[in-house]
């Protein structure tokens, strides 16, 4: 066991795990935020995406130690109400169907935008391909995801 210290959301945060226990268990079991989803648990399937000091990340493959001191931001920590751009763009498109692979496909679209403020439909099917959505919403993501950066740039 040790005290891994944590800024999660903006916030510092203290966490008593072993060094080896995955980010997503201390998310989730400790500090009580159940956005990044267990999927795999090998970081194949993009369900616990979260950004790791603004880059997209899986805390089923990090550990609590290779976390600390780092900016750990999960889809709770996107906005208080759900009005970020691509949280605004997702529910405008209503590209959520069973919802369980939706807060990691978010969170790589914010790390992608963060990169590439006008992703082509190449570049954001290469910055998504590793989130896998078993419903198949592929195509409502890329249309949310072009759509935020709209909404980004300030477009309608």
């Amino acid at each position: 066991m040790g005290r891994y210290r944590l800024h999660v959301n903006g916030e510092r945060r203290e966490v008593d795990l072993p060094a080896d226990t995955p980010l997503l268990w201390a998310l989730r079991e400790q500090l009580g935020l159940l956005g990044p989803k267990y999927g795999c648990g090998v970081g194949a399937c993009g369900a616990c995406t979260s950004l790791l000091d603004g880059r997209a990340a899986r805390p089923c493959v990090t550990t609590v130690a290779e976390s600390q001191g780092r900016r750990v931001t999960t889809i709770e920590g996107l906005s208080d109400d759900g009005d970020h751009p691509v949280q605004r763009a997702w529910l405008e498109l209503d590209v959520a169907q069973c919802g369980y692979c939706q807060p990691g496909q978010i969170m790589s679209a914010v790390a992608l935008l963060a990169a590439n403020p006008d992703p082509d439909d190449a570049e954001i099917d290469a910055a998504l391909r590793d989130n896998v959505c078993r419903c198949g919403t592929y195509a409502r993501v890329r249309a949310a995801v072009r759509r935020a950066a709209e909404i980004e740039r300030g477009d309608r």
